[in-house]
């Protein structure tokens, strides 16, 4: 049995002061974690980086990059309540894990699309926190951002070439 679906579209006028309003909240993710996602405390954070550290090689890719996203969440938390030294010192260990992800990746790893579907979701997080900062923390943020696009796309080609 084949059904035909018909939309019919209609033409709704949107007030001029909304639309930019609407444009603005589409446009730029929130500075806050979506509602499925939990910023972890540091103590979170300390047991994923043993997880990762003692996890298969295989498998710490994703682990990196798990804890490449949550750290990416504080760090954005920790500009929004003005804890930019804190924040800049979170954003430095996300390079550095950034590095080992790129150091891992001639290793077999399990999971890739899904490092690979995190660190897109995380870049695009912290280029939306890159919007909402202050002139003196963008520089940080740019270069662990550019760090973090670098190992997206390699994590992309890895995919694309098993």
């Amino acid at each position: 049995m084949r059904f035909k679906v018909r939309l019919a579209i209609r033409s709704v006028a949107v007030p001029t002061v909304v639309f930019p309003a609407l444009v603005l909240l589409l446009a730029v993710p929130s500075c806050r974690a979506a509602a499925g996602d939990v910023i972890l405390d540091s103590q979170g954070i300390a047991q994923l980086e043993a997880r990762a550290a003692s996890a298969n090689p295989r498998e710490q890719c994703f682990l990196y990059t798990e804890l490449i996203h949550n750290m990416t969440e504080m760090a954005g938390k920790q500009m929004l309540d003005g804890d930019v030294e804190h924040a800049s010192q979170t954003l430095k260990r996300v390079e550095q894990y950034a590095h080992l992800i790129h150091m891992g990746l001639a290793r077999d790893t399990k999971r890739l699309k899904n490092a690979e579907m995190l660190m897109h979701k995380t870049t695009y997080r912290l280029s939306g926190y890159l919007h909402a900062a202050s002139s003196e923390d963008k520089e940080t943020l740019e270069a662990t951002l550019k760090q973090l696009d670098h190992v997206q796309g390699e994590l992309l080609d890895q995919v694309f070439s098993h």
